[in-house]
């Protein structure tokens, strides 16, 4: 895990922080004052294509459907084989 190397007090923090958050609601004011709207686009854009691959869309139907490039597709793809389980494991409790 990359964000390993990473690991610090404030980093901490900030998880704890989003672990504060009670609803959407909650997490849109919080995220529309930490992140730019192309931030929090990336990073939905980033598990929208984890999801369709788990349901074994093509990259080319991925790049049409989110506008994603292929390099991002492929990155998903990558942490999705080698990763720590990280999407799967948020896709499954949300049950996509």
């Amino acid at each position: 895990m990359q964000l390993k190397k990473l690991n610090d007090k404030s980093i901490d923090q900030l998880f704890e922080a989003i672990l504060t958050l009670k609803d959407i609601e909650e997490c849109y004011i919080f995220f529309d004052d930490l992140c730019t709207v192309n931030e929090i686009q990336s990073l939905s854009q980033r598990l929208e294509v984890a999801r369709m691959l788990g349901k074994g869309n093509t990259y080319n139907q991925i790049e049409a459907e989110t506008g994603a490039s292929t390099a991002t597709i492929s990155r998903v793809k990558r942490c999705l084989n080698y990763g720590n389980e990280g999407y799967k494991m948020t896709l499954d409790r949300l049950g996509r």
